[in-house]
């Protein structure tokens, strides 16, 4: 009996130890995943260092989905210049309706290193991609500790969102973003009401709203999605 308890506490703990040196995951498919540490996403390919040190890329084309830092990450179609490409979106709700976002700061943060060291570290790349400025390279460099240019603020993505309802067509784009407008607040109003369906109390508290943010459009779909699990 304490042989078993013994080999019980060294289990578990081998299982901690796992979790704790690789908590990303890359799921290729159904039942097929690696585990590593996810060094950023340029939200066309996500960089993922493997336990020998060594940086893997995988690109939204070629995975399924992946989890970095609690956060849930799909590949979903989108069209991009009239062509059909994919791209990683972060999942904000899932349910009978998805909200997913896409952009923002999509590198990993390191932490403030004590000495200095060599380390390889990635370099998102915004490009001119047709979606928002997205489809830049990411790039692996060399680099020793920090310098002055780690104290300057990066430049980052603006975060777009994007809403789905299985059945009812492909996702659509909330236009959050920019600036609000009679116009925009009309546009996501609509969308809106389109998803949301059979709630009538919802659908009023909708149609009342004079201004759309990203905190409010996520807390519409989650009262939805709890109403309707």
């Amino acid at each position: 009996m304490k042989g078993i308890k013994v080999y019980a506490l060294l289990l578990m703990l081998s299982i901690t130890a796992i979790a704790v040196k690789a908590q990303d995951i890359i799921v290729i498919s159904e039942g097929n995943f690696v585990r590593g540490t996810i060094q950023g996403t340029d939200f066309s390919t996500v960089m993922l260092k493997n336990d020998d040190g060594n940086i893997s890329p995988y690109k939204a084309k070629d995975i399924k989905e992946f989890l970095w830092n609690g956060e849930t990450y799909v590949s979903k179609p989108i069209v991009i210049k009239k062509r059909m490409e994919l791209r990683f979106f972060k999942v904000v709700e899932r349910g009978a309706v998805n909200l997913y976002s896409i952009g923002g700061n999509g590198a990993a943060e390191q932490p403030q290193e004590k000495r200095r060291r060599i380390q390889p570290s990635v370099g998102i790349g915004g490009g001119t991609g047709g979606f928002g400025g997205f489809g830049g390279g990411v790039g692996i460099t060399i680099g020793g500790g920090r310098n002055r240019d780690d104290d300057q603020p990066r430049a980052v993505a603006p975060t777009a969102y994007f809403i789905e309802r299985f059945g009812t067509g492909p996702m659509v784009e909330l236009p959050v973003n920019g600036g609000n407008s009679e116009g925009k607040n009309q546009q996501i109003k609509n969308v809106l009401l389109q998803k949301l369906i059979n709630d009538e109390d919802l659908a009023e508290r909708i149609k009342t709203t004079e201004t759309f943010d990203a905190k409010l459009i996520k807390a519409y779909v989650a009262a939805y999605n709890e109403m309707h699990k």
